[in-house]
Formats: C-alpha cells, sequence, structure tokens
C-alpha cells in the first residue's frame, strides 16, 4: 500500500484497553478532533468499575452498615444486625457495576463518538497492530492494559483454591474464617470487608506498610477491636494437610482458615501484546518503561495507567491517559504534557479510612526539607466526640523553613474527604499559618485539618471553635 494512502486511511490513534485511563485518552483526543478507536478483549470497563474500586467499596460499605449495627455507640438508638446474605450483596454490586459500565463507558463512547471495537490486540512489529490478526492502521498506538492481581512464589498455593481480591468478591457463601495474606491497601480492605460481615479473618503481613506510623498503629488498635488477628510475618508457605489452608511465616507462625485469600501486590497487564515485537521495553517489574510524556521506546507508541507503572488510582489512569493522548496526537501544543503529582491523595477504605495528600515525612527528609510535624489526636476534634469515635490521627508535615504544608495524612472517618482540602492547600503552597486562618465548617471532620494546622502555633487546648 502506499506510504500517503496508509496515512490518509490510518486513525490518529488506537487505544488498547477500555478502562479509566483508555476513556480518558479517547475522550481527550476527541476533543482534539481527532480519530480513535479503543480495542477491548474483555469486558468494557477496565478494572475500577468492574472488579475495582466500584465493587470493592460498595460491598465494603455494605460491610461497614453492618458492623456499625453491630458496634453501635448509641445505647438510646438501637439497632440490630443478623446473619449476612452475601449472595443478596453480590447480586447487587453486580447490578451497580453493569448499571455504571453502560451509563459511564458505552454511553460515554457513543457521546464522543468512538468506537470500543472487540478483539485481541496485538503488535507485529514496531508499525504494525493486529486486531484479531487483521492490521489496524493509526498514527500512534497507546496501552492502557491496566494490571491484575499477582500470584506470589508461595511452594504449596497451587494446590489451594485461593481467592484473589477480584474472586473475593463472587462469592455468594460467607467463608466461616479467612487468611489474608498482605497488609497493603488491597488486602487490609478485604480483610475488614469480611470480618466486619461475620468471618473470622487473620491477616498476614506488614499493616499498612506505606503509611506514617502513627496512622499503621491506629489501624492496628482498630483491626484488634475488630478482632482480626494480625501476624505481621511475611509468608513463605502453604500448607493444606489439615482440610484447611494453612500459611506459615518466616517466623514459624501459622494462620489457618476455611479459604485463603492472596493480596500482595498488582502485576502489569501485558501478555499477548507483543512487546518485543513492537520494540516496547519494560522494567524490572514487567511494567511499560515511560517518560514524561508517556511515550514508551517505540516513539509511536505511549502507555498510560496502571500498565505504565504509574500510581494505581484510577484518576492517576485518567490523568495519564489524557496526556499520553495529547501527546500521542500532536494535540499538546509546543511543549509536552505532563502529569504533576503535587499533593497527590490516596485513600484506603478501612473503617476509619487511612488517608494521605503529599509527602510523608520521610519523603519530605529525603526531599531535602527540614520537616516540621503535628500529630493531632481526633479526641480533639469535634466531630469525632459527637460521632463517639475518637479512633485516629490528623498528621501535617511542612516545611519547617517556610511553613509549607508539604503532606496531610489521617487515619479517620471521612479522611478521604479530608485530603481534597489538604490536596488543594498543598497545590497551591498554602502555609499552616494560611491553613489555620481559612474557614473550615464546624462539626465536620474536615475541620481537623484546619485545627491540626493551627498546632504550629501552639500546641495549648483550644476551645470548640477558636
Amino acid at each position: 500500500m502506499d506510504d500517503d494512502v496508509e496515512d490518509t486511511a490510518a486513525l490518529d490513534l488506537v487505544v488498547i484497553g477500555s478502562g479509566g485511563a483508555a476513556m480518558a485518552a479517547a475522550i481527550a483526543a476527541r476533543g482534539a478532533g481527532k480519530t480513535v478507536v479503543l480495542v477491548e478483549h474483555a469486558t468494557l470497563g477496565g478494572t475500577c468499575v468492574n472488579v475495582g474500586c466500584v465493587p470493592s467499596k460498595t460491598l465494603l460499605a455494605a460491610a461497614g452498615a453492618r458492623h456499625g449495627a453491630l458496634g453501635n455507640p448509641f445505647p438510646g438508638a438501637p439497632t440490630s444486625s443478623g446473619p449476612v446474605d452475601l449472595g443478596a450483596l453480590v447480586e447487587q454490586k453486580d447490578e451497580l457495576t453493569g448499571r455504571l459500565r453502560q451509563a459511564k463507558y458505552a454511553d460515554v463512547a457513543a457521546a464522543h463518538g468512538f468506537e470500543v471495537r472487540p478483539g485481541h490486540a496485538r503488535f507485529a512489529d514496531p508499525d504494525t497492530l493486529l486486531v484479531d490478526d487483521e492490521p489496524l492502521a493509526a498514527h500512534a498506538y497507546l496501552i492502557a492494559t491496566g494490571s491484575e492481581p499477582s500470584r506470589p512464589p508461595l511452594p504449596g498455593l497451587d494446590e489451594v483454591d485461593w481467592l484473589s481480591s477480584t474472586t473475593a468478591m463472587e462469592q455468594t457463601e460467607l467463608p466461616e474464617s479467612l487468611v489474608v495474606i498482605g497488609g497493603g491497601y488491597v488486602g487490609m480492605e478485604q480483610a475488614q470487608l469480611f470480618a466486619h460481615l461475620g468471618a473470622q479473618v487473620t491477616l498476614v503481613g506488614r499493616l499498612a506498610p506505606t503509611a506514617e506510623p502513627e496512622l499503621a498503629d491506629t489501624l492496628r488498635r482498630v483491626f484488634a477491636d475488630d478482632s482480626i488477628t494480625v501476624i505481621e510475618d511475611r509468608a513463605v508457605q502453604v500448607d493444606v494437610g489439615t482440610g484447611e489452608a494453612t500459611v506459615v511465616t518466616g517466623g514459624r507462625q501459622r494462620a489457618s482458615g476455611a479459604r485463603l485469600l492472596v493480596a500482595t501486590g498488582r502485576t502489569p497487564r501485558t501478555n499477548g501484546l507483543g512487546l518485543d515485537a513492537a520494540g516496547v521495553q519494560t522494567d524490572e517489574r514487567g511494567f511499560v518503561a515511560v517518560d514524561e510524556a508517556q511515550r514508551s521506546s517505540n516513539p509511536r507508541v505511549f502507555a498510560a495507567g496502571d500498565v505504565s507503572g504509574a500510581p494505581q488510582y484510577v484518576y492517576v489512569a485518567a490523568a495519564t491517559g489524557r496526556v499520553a493522548a495529547l501527546n500521542a496526537t500532536d494535540a499538546a501544543g509546543p511543549r509536552p504534557a505532563i502529569v504533576d503529582y503535587t499533593g497527590l491523595p490516596a485513600v484506603v477504605f478501612t473503617r476509619p479510612q487511612l488517608a494521605s495528600a503529599g509527602l510523608s515525612e520521610t519523603q519530605a527528609l529525603a526531599a531535602g526539607y527540614r520537616c516540621d510535624c503535628r500529630v493531632l489526636d481526633l479526641a480533639d476534634v469535634p466531630r469525632a466526640l459527637a460521632n463517639r469515635d475518637t479512633r485516629g490521627v490528623i498528621k501535617v508535615v511542612a516545611d519547617a523553613e517556610s511553613g509549607r504544608m508539604l503532606g496531610v495524612h489521617a487515619a479517620a472517618e471521612a479522611a478521604g474527604e479530608i485530603m481534597l482540602a489538604a490536596t488543594y492547600a498543598i497545590t497551591a503552597g498554602m502555609t499552616v499559618d494560611d491553613v489555620a486562618d481559612t474557614w473550615a465548617p464546624y462539626l465536620t471532620m474536615a475541620e481537623g485539618l484546619r485545627i491540626a494546622a493551627g498546632q504550629f502555633r501552639n500546641q495549648m487546648p483550644t476551645s470548640c471553635c477558636a
């Protein structure tokens, strides 16, 4: 085929995947007047809507409602909670994900005028993408295939019908007991989800390994209150001799349960893409290596979202997808678009939530700042007192020289809601004095940010609104 004819017929962008990064990329490309097609070999919508954020958080909300009834702090307003119908909860979860898949993905694609084409995509060479073995020509390609639960190399694991975070949310019968391997955000959420539904749960692994130590300590106390056994040791083996799954740790401790859930991280979904044929390099963990413009080692191929090694949050996936699309289609202007991670928020949807924005104390020190930190106990936050739940803290990390707010971290009910204000403050370069002098509505958890900022001036007790 003549090169000029091929270029005329080619799409501006082909995106492999249909999750958050892919949809954001397609919307950005269409907004710039470009032609784009998404290619999806599985279910429309990717991880977040189908097996990640949405289904896990709706099940966590259900489990939290039951747990709240069991631990009601208001004896004058009695509540009760009976046995769980997990099948009914999973059915309700599936209805929600199906509705959002249609409204937020299929209908959005139709509204913006781009096709989602079913089929398996793979590169035949650096310039050729095949979809079900038929060429699909484009000036640029974007890999947005996401990630999937990883399988740790544990002896004996394959002898057990183990659960991942995906398959755990498909169960219709509540296990009597459950062992969770992994103390990161997925492991913590899943452990508390099943414990709050009524299972006996043991978690193996370091709890909240990346959180500020003051916040991790709060979660340890909360998990103990929830009767979740935590063994902060590394799993080295799985035994099945007793009929249950038994996890053995490096310190020879043992944890047994009727079911085993593995939550030890996620791995990039790149199998079958033909990255070697495309000349697309990956890093030591298998993620597609990209530069600030989201461009891979092949100048015509970009990557975005989880598969690119970006922080694994759907809003980050969307941001990297937009940047990749603008750069891939030359719609960014004279300078490449990049993602600014200043003040990046994160939330773990445990009860209480574990949330952060910006730098931790360790990260700030590593970046060369001379840090000044304050930790506010929730007993000093009026909203927490009114809720009769003062479990938790708010920690503010500031530059000791300028007073500029560098990071905010909280273990609290609605901690994630606090992080929106924290992100705005960090991104705007506000000082702790600025935040302490800014309006905060009384009897909200977000008011705790203003109170914590005020502690940099004076750590004496204050009146309710002072």
